[in-house]
């Protein structure tokens, strides 16, 4: 039997007898969080950024890949009411994945225009991505945590029960509109950080 070690008070209420492999894991994971809040103070601009990068790669990558790839690919199905339940149930586990993203990038994307205090590129049309970016996200946003969960989800059973193949077509335009606008946003924020303002 391991021989505990010593009592650790916590707020001079509670003991905590704590044998030498939880103390150790205890130690390891402060040293770690430690570690961690010094790296965020030195280069907190830097893991913001890094962060929301990939927030919207893995989340217009993805918009890409089931507007480029898997929409075409259910094209080809047979059955017409096929096409919807592959479409929904791929959209269905792409929408979890893209909520945790989306919301990574909102809420980097607050934290870096609070910490450049870069509000004033608002009231700049020559900034215009960045209003694009904030588009792109309230749509994404409301269509991932409200429309799709509590409406449209219901409402394309509907349609497509009458007419599938005017649904899929419906899906399939909006995801172009959704991916163009997202490239564009992104064509504008690249170029734009690097000086080139287009006006």
């Amino acid at each position: 039997m391991r021989k505990a070690l010593k009592d650790h008070q916590f707020g001079g209420l509670f003991i905590f007898k704590l044998d030498a492999g939880i103390t150790k894991f205890i130690s390891t994971y402060y040293f770690v969080w430690e570690q961690l809040k010094r790296l965020w103070k030195m280069y907190d601009i830097a893991i913001a950024r890094i962060l929301h990068i990939l927030s919207i790669v893995l989340w217009i990558g993805g918009v890409a890949f089931v507007t480029l790839t898997v929409l075409p690919a259910v094209k080809r199905f047979k059955s017409k009411e096929e096409r919807i339940d592959f479409f929904e149930r791929v959209e269905h586990r792409f929408a979890k994945q893209s909520r945790i993203t989306t919301l990574l990038a909102g809420l980097t994307g607050i934290y870096l225009v609070f910490k450049l205090n870069a509000w004033d590129r608002f009231l700049d049309a020559s900034f215009w991505w960045m209003h694009t970016m904030v588009l792109v996200w309230l749509i994404f946003t409301l269509l991932l945590f409200i429309l799709e969960p509590f409406l449209l989800h219901k409402k394309m059973r509907e349609k497509a029960k009458n007419n599938p193949e005017q649904t899929f077509r419906n899906m399939y335009r909006m995801h172009i509109i959704l991916l163009l606008l997202s490239l564009i946003t992104i064509i504008g924020a690249v170029a734009g950080s690097h000086g080139w303002l287009f006006f």
